[in-house]
């Protein structure tokens, strides 16, 4: 298995209440491919560099996980197709 931080910014409209469901989910879907969760930090909601689909601002979220690499296409296809996530960043940690 392979170190892996991932930084997601959600969508304003998802309200303050399902932020945690939506981060949830992205866990959820890391420990169902025997991965596992070494860390999750909520940033809160700031303001975005640039506009991205007419948002100004959005929710960071910072997770560091472990997981095999094969299963890190499924994990970034999953976050592409999600209305919540607006961007996502996954690098890999370590070596």
């Amino acid at each position: 298995m392979r170190e892996y931080e991932l930084v997601f910014v959600i969508s304003p409209e998802v309200p303050e209440e399902n932020v945690g469901a939506t981060t949830e989910k992205v866990s959820q879907f890391v420990s169902n491919r025997g991965g596992n969760i070494d860390k999750v930090e909520p940033w809160g909601r700031r303001k975005l560099a640039y506009p991205i689909n007419d948002f100004r601002e959005g929710t960071y979220v910072l997770l560091q996980f472990k997981m095999e690499p094969k299963h890190l296409t499924d994990l970034e296809a999953s976050l592409r197709i999600s209305e919540d996530v607006l961007r996502y960043l996954v690098v890999r940690l370590g070596e």
